[in-house]
């Protein structure tokens, strides 16, 4: 299955084996994976071709779609744009990476405006959540800038590197989107 979208700046498509190197370099660095709730660091050697796999093979099963954000104007990955479909409940999560030398720029919002109007739309979704660590706040100023609602803090959610971290929940449902586009 070949699904490309787009936007202003971005083409976003399910990622191929030779996005492997750059998915390693780019997710690999540290304050990357920091703030992270699955990215390991260090990286390890072959994990990128390996998660490739398993993520083009979830898209052909409508499981997950895993976009590589990709920059129009110079064909450089920037980072992904996942979103995990629960189909039972037709819902989704959405969930996302931007390298370093790519964050403040936008990219995120754009991206994930893009995912959840192909969730709603194309999908049929009625509901899109995300979640976040508190000490990310840039990840979670997107979900604001996409519409979603603050729905929740878990204290001490998830073990990251040794530590517990808080997560926040934000989520939009069909109704509010249709009502906030």
């Amino acid at each position: 299955m070949a699904l490309q979208l787009e936007t202003n700046r971005l083409f976003l498509r399910f990622f191929e084996l030779f996005d492997a190197k750059m998915v390693q370099e780019l997710a690999g660095d540290e304050e990357v994976a920091r703030t992270t709730l699955a990215i390991p660091h260090p990286y390890p050697d072959e994990a990128a071709e390996k998660w490739i796999e398993t993520v083009r093979q979830s898209s052909e099963k409508g499981d997950s779609y895993a976009f590589a954000m990709i920059k129009k104007e110079d064909g450089a990955l920037l980072g992904n744009m996942s979103m995990g479909v629960f189909q039972k409940h037709n819902r989704a999560e959405l969930a996302y990476w931007v390298g370093k030398p790519y964050w403040g720029q936008g990219y995120a919002t754009e991206a994930a405006r893009r995912i959840v109007q192909f969730g709603f739309e194309d999908l049929e979704l009625n509901r899109i959540s995300a979640a976040a660590m508190t000490k990310n706040p840039g990840s979670y100023k997107v979900m604001i800038k996409i519409g979603m609602k603050l729905e929740g803090t878990f204290p001490q959610h998830v073990l990251k590197a040794g530590s517990f971290e808080d997560l926040v929940f934000y989520g939009i449902v069909r109704s509010d989107y249709f009502n906030y586009t």
